[in-house]
Formats: C-alpha cells, structure tokens, sequence
C-alpha cells in the first residue's frame, strides 16, 4: 500500500491503495468484504456529518432568534426612555 501511495507521489495512504495491495498480494478474499465495510462505513460518516450540519443550522438559528429578540427588547427600551424624556421635556 505506501509503494502505491508512493507511485502516486502521496505521503498518505487511501482505501484505494490497501485495496490495490491486498490484490496484488492475492488476498481477493477479503476485499469484497472489506469494501462493503467501507462503504458502510462512509455512509455512517456522512450521516453524522449532516445530522452535526443540521444541528448547527438549528443552534445558528435559535441563536440569531434571540439576538433579535435582544434587539426588539433593547429598541423597546429604547422607545420608552425616548417617551420619558418627551415627558420630562414636556413638563419643564
């Protein structure tokens, strides 16, 4: 496998390359195998990898809800001191 990493001018070993020595190797026995456990195992990840994306749009969302949340309760305030001060001007 790091002969083929090698040939490919990679310092890092992939699926493809253990694959490809286990073949040259004569171990056809075990690759079906083998690559059906790969497979299992991408699409495991990639079900992780969205639910975590999922996720994080929820929180993101949550998160600008309550800032504008803050936002509305700060202008609020805002609007109320505004009134006060018309009122105290008033009166003065």
């Amino acid at each position: 496998a790091n002969n083929f990493a090698t040939k490919g001018k990679r310092k890092t070993l992939n699926a493809g390359d253990v694959l490809s020595a286990m073949e040259e190797m004569e171990f056809q026995r075990f690759i079906a195998p083998l690559k059906e456990s790969l497979e299992v195992y991408r699409r495991e990840q990639k079900g992780k990898k969205e639910a975590r994306k999922d996720k994080d749009k929820k929180a993101d969302s949550e998160e600008q809800d309550k800032s504008r949340e803050e936002e509305n309760e700060d202008d609020d305030e805002r609007m109320e001191e505004e009134e006060q001060n018309e009122e105290e001007e008033v009166d003065n």
